[in-house]
This record gives structure tokens, sequence and C-alpha cells, in this order.
């Protein structure tokens, strides 16, 4: 795992061979940052990183200076690796929470300027992500969710869809509030 930008621009963190999570490649990873680069000004924003994994995402975020990040992962091995990483890299600024992702967006009252889901590919309940992510109002006005997926998954007809990106295996639909003409 490579942080591409930021405080921690370079740094490479082994991910022990027991991570069941299948980490966003860097590619990939690089490609979606450079469209945020784009969209956003990272110091001014709170993150959800949702299947947090290795933690990948939402630790580039910290790296870029955003304001906060929450991480939610349910696997304990997971939780302990990102746990790790950011008493590594003196991370203050993320806050992991130990939990089942479901729960957490139908309990939350907190609002995200930008919301990342990586589920695994195969999860059942994989498509109705951005129906709860946008019915529990997770996501600010202005902010963006970019949900990984596989190929096999098309949002193009959801009420809230943006936009798609494919690189490499690895696909991002970008979601967020239509305004009205």
């Amino acid at each position: 795992m490579r942080i591409i930008s930021g405080l921690y621009k370079g740094r490479r963190i082994s991910v022990p061979a027991n991570i069941k999570a299948r980490p966003t490649t860097d590619f990939a990873k690089e490609g979606l940052f450079n469209l945020l680069n784009n969209r956003m000004d990272f110091e001014d924003i709170d993150v959800l990183d949702l299947f947090a994994g290795t933690g990948s995402i939402g630790i580039e975020f910290v790296s870029r200076g955003c304001r906060s990040v929450v991480a939610i992962e349910n696997y304990e091995t997971q939780y302990a690796f990102i746990r790790k990483v950011c008493t590594q890299l003196k991370i203050s600024n993320l806050q992991l929470l130990k939990m089942d992702v479901f729960k957490f967006i139908g309990s939350s009252n907190l609002q995200f300027d930008f919301i990342f889901a990586d589920p695994p590919y195969e999860l059942p309940i994989l498509e109705q992500i951005p129906d709860l992510i946008f019915k529990n109002e997770l996501l600010k006005s202005d902010g963006l969710f970019v949900l990984e997926h596989s190929s096999k998954n098309d949002f193009s007809q959801h009420p809230q869809y943006l936009d798609h990106r494919a690189y490499g295996n690895v696909n991002f639909s970008f979601f967020g509030y239509i305004a009205a003409e």
C-alpha cells in the first residue's frame, strides 16, 4: 500500500497476508484522487470511509490534509492493522470505529462532504448502498459519494448517479444531490 500525496507521500506500508480486504489498487486510487483534486479542497472536508479494509483511502485523505476521517471496519484483523498504521504515523484526525457498516449508516446523525465505500464485490446488498446513504442523509447537500464495485454493477439509472470511471478491474460510481433545474 502506497500513500500517493501529501504529508505521508511516498510511504509504503506493508499489508499483512492475513488481511482479507481487497485494497483499492494504487493505479485506481491515483486515478480517483486525480479526479477529486479538481473537485474539492481537501483541507475543508469531513470524510467517511465505509468498509475501510486496509485504511488506504482514509489515510490518503488524512495525508492530503482533510479535516477529519471516520473509518468503519468490522473485521478485527483489518481494524487492528488500521489502528497500528495510525499509531505509527501519529494520525489524530482519523476516528476508527469497529462496527457493522450498515448499523453505522442506520444510526449515524453525522453528515460528510465525501463518502467512500469499498464493499466486498460479491456483497449481496451492494446495490442498495447508494439508496441507504441518501435515505439516511449521510451526505451533505454539496457532497460526493463514491462507490467502488466490479464491472457487473451498473448504477447509471440511480437518481443521484453522476458519473462512472474504470481503472482496470476497479470501477467507481459517483453520486451526489442533483440540483433541480
